[in-house]
């Protein structure tokens, strides 16, 4: 009867005010009369007018901007994955990105399509908003610095750091001597120049650096905390002359930017005595809060945007307000983490791609024309390889380095990224770099980063020592060795469950390892230690009630599934754990069009549909992670697909093949370590023509009596499956099992895929 109420009163309501709507614009109509109405008539048709509508909402600029910032995401993300594929920063694919869509490819081939997508109209947009991005993501930098390292390290870092911005900062000074007549814009002094030049081969990356660091798992070694101290206090450092040189370069001589330098001086005072000692007042009160109202979010929000605009003001550019507001947030991981979330996706993801296709059309490859200029762009290289890469070298060697670690700090302090091109930018902007000069530089800030790696695996290689680890191989080559590799904590703990339950028994000549990898641009240098007690307090916890000792590996990296099979493989381990991820593609209609899309376009999979691999995943419940590593492993291999796995009294095996033959192995480790009872399944009524099969069957039958039970498949119903805790298959079964008896899957509680 409610219903019925409801009803009619929806339809009274919309029908009255419907037809009280029609009345009024049809009254309306003869008040027209008394106006002059001029109408837009064309002899094209409606058709036509809806076409000129259409394109005069595609030149709107926000349809303009809309439009940039999705090709640019797109694109960069693209270039990014590539990179990150042969082991380079993601960040140089994203500048690569900007360089191809400005004028050095999309301009120069298809000019018309550039114009129109980037007409010069809007560029100030897309500037504006890249600047937004930069001051995001200039803040989240500030907040990354961990100062307590600094305090830990300081002699030894900032002996290193200043001897990697000096002897950068006086090879540049002389080399600006040498092409100041020839490149210099018209009007502008030596010394703005000169200084310009230096600090541009000062710079380094330090997130890149810190990313490096996580990825190369040597941020918890004495020379990872060297290199993360040295680049912090590099940054600081570094930040601090870039004030010093725009205050002279809008100044135009030293003696007048003093003002403006004393100015900073005082506002770094005000900001440290002042500013700081009220945020972390607020960050002890709302410490212990699991969330942060918004008016403590707007109270910091707004301090940032004053303090970057009291710089910019001031004439030291608001970049260095947003690091100077990151550097004096209170020193609360947890609170610091609450900001980088909240503005990281935002400015990484959405807005600074838009300053690497900004800084991209202005990089125009085609003004280096000239062999001579290309000669000048090689020895603007080689001095900032010198100045950088030696330099710190020699620094970290006079301090009591050994070779090998001062030429690994000296290949990553070397790294330019995204900072060089800030700086660059800057440059650009004052006219203080020409066109012609700040491409050169460009190309240099490219390739110093690029070789950052390659130097690094060079390094390594050249001082290879060739006695590690030999005597921990003697001691481990007769241990079973298990990996496992889980994401969550749920999937680590049953993991863990499955691999104490394969070796419960012979704990004394087996080995359990642990490990969690994070994609690094998700990681934060100044809170590794709180993430990784995060990820394996649980699964600590679970081996102590399981009484199993395991060694943990913690890794940051930009490509999870080839770092997991290359430790597997170079580990020597003897059998490698990994749980079953969720692809993003399955449930709805839009992700599987763009599952599909993502199967055509990818090498991996095109890679597999020639070898032949594609067949083994056709209906497979695997998502692309597990694919890879499926792929990639070089010994044996367990998918688990995990509900929740707590016992392995009862186990199911079903036997399709000889292949199979394999899976009696892992039987008789359940059946010694668990007293587990195993069911085994005659698929294809083959197993007496099978001698392999038959004979391990017979075999485990007469080893343990009573614990094997050969199964028709008539019994397999329902309540059967329900009351086994795991079925182990081999993946080359799988296929026949997904085709043929795929409702087995839905009844089993878990099931382990193994591949020999």
């Amino acid at each position: 009867m409610k219903n019925f109420k409801n009803a009619i009163f929806y339809f009274v309501v919309t029908g009255g005010f419907t037809a009280l709507m029609y009345w009024i614009i049809k009254q309306g109509k003869y008040l027209q009369e008394s106006k002059t109405i001029v109408v837009s008539v064309t002899e094209n048709g409606h058709w036509n007018d809806f076409l000129s509508s259409m394109m005069l909402n595609l030149h709107h600029p926000l349809a303009i901007l809309l439009a940039q910032i999705i090709t640019i995401i797109i694109v960069a993300r693209f270039f990014g994955w590539i990179f990150r594929k042969i082991g380079q920063p993601s960040v140089i694919g994203e500048i690569i990105a900007g360089i191809v869509l400005g004028p050095s490819l999309l301009g120069m081939y298809f000019p018309e399509f550039s114009l129109s997508l980037f007409p010069v109209a809007s560029l100030g947009n897309l500037q504006f908003l890249s600047q937004i991005g930069l001051i995001l993501f200039m803040y989240v930098i500030g907040m990354e610095l961990d100062l307590k390292v600094l305090k830990n390290r300081a002699n030894e870092a900032i002996v290193i750091s200043h001897a990697s911005i000096v002897i950068p900062f006086a090879l540049g000074v002389g080399l600006a001597y040498f092409v100041y007549y020839r490149f210099a814009p018209e009007g502008i002094p030596f010394l703005p120049f000169a200084l310009f030049m230096g600090i541009a081969m000062s710079i380094t990356a330090f997130p890149v650096l810190a990313r490096i660091v996580q990825e190369r798992g040597i941020h918890k070694t004495k020379l990872g905390a060297i290199v993360i101290t040295c680049a912090a206090a590099d940054d600081i450092t570094a930040w601090c002359l870039l004030a010093a040189v725009i205050a002279i370069a809008k100044a135009g001589t030293f003696v007048s930017s003093l003002y403006i330098i004393l100015l900073a001086v005082f506002y770094v005072i005000v900001m440290i005595f002042v500013v700081k000692p009220f945020l972390k007042k607020i960050g002890e009160l709302y410490e212990g809060k699991k969330n942060l109202n918004k008016p403590v979010v707007a109270i910091f929000f707004l301090t940032l945007i004053i303090s970057s605009y009291t710089t910019e003001i001031m004439g030291i550019h608001a970049l260095f307000g947003a690091f100077m507001m990151g550097v004096i947030m209170p020193d609360i991981t947890k609170f610091r983490n609450v900001f980088i979330e909240k503005v990281e996706d935002v400015s990484v993801i959405l807005l600074l791609p838009l300053f690497f296709v900004y800084t991209g059309l202005r990089t125009e490859i085609g003004l280096i024309n000239d062999p001579y200029l290309w000669k000048v762009t090689g020895f603007i290289i080689l001095v900032a390889v010198i100045g950088k890469f030696i330099g710190s070298a020699l620094a970290a060697k006079f301090v009591g380095q050994n070779w090998r670690d001062s030429l690994t700090i000296g290949a990553l302090m070397n790294t330019r990224g995204l900072m060089e091109l800030i700086v660059l930018n800057i440059g650009l902007e004052l006219k203080i770099l020409t066109p012609e000069v700040f491409t050169m530089m460009v190309i240099m800030a490219l390739v110093t980063t690029f070789m950052t790696g390659p130097a690094l695996n060079l390094i390594n290689y050249i001082f290879k020592e060739k006695g590690d680890s030999i005597v921990d191989e003697m001691e481990t080559i007769s241990k079973y060795k298990i990996l496992i590799s889980f994401g969550n904590n749920e999937k680590g703990k049953s993991l863990l469950r499955l691999a104490n339950s394969l070796i419960k028994k012979q704990k004394e000549t087996t080995t359990i390892t642990a490990m969690h990898l994070t994609l690094s641009d998700e990681m934060h240098s100044f809170n590794l230690e709180d993430v990784e007690k995060d990820r394996f307090s649980p699964i600590i916890k679970e081996s102590q009630a399981l009484k199993q000792e395991i060694t943990t590996i913690f890794r940051a990296t930009v490509d999870i599934e080839t770092n997991i099979t290359e430790i597997a493989n170079n580990g020597d381990y003897d059998l490698l754990l990994v749980g079953l991820g969720k692809s993003i593609f399955e449930g709805t209609l839009l992700g599987k069009v763009l599952g599909f899309t993502t199967r055509l376009i990818n090498p991996d999979r095109l890679i597999d549909k020639f070898t032949g691999k594609e067949g083994l995943f056709e209906n497979s419940p695997f998502d692309e992670r597990t694919r890879q590593i499926i792929s990639k492993a070089k010994m044996p291999l367990g998918i688990l697909i995990d509900k929740k796995l707590q016992n392995f009294d009862n186990v199911f095996i079903p036997i399709f093949s000889s292949e199979d033959a394999f899976l009696f192995d892992y039987a008789q480790k359940l059946i010694y370590n668990n007293d587990s009872k195993v069911a085994v399944l005659d698929a294809n009524n083959q197993i007496n023509i099978l001698d392999v099969v038959k004979q391990s069957l017979i075999s485990l039958d007469q080893k343990y009596p009573n614990k094997i039970t050969l199964i028709d498949e008539k019994i397999i119903k329902k309540e059967f499956l329900s009351k086994q805790d795991l079925m182990i298959i081999s993946l080359e079964s799988w296929k026949a099992l997904v085709d043929s008896r795929s409702i087995w899957l839905s009844r089993v509680p878990s099931v382990l895929i193994l591949k020999p």
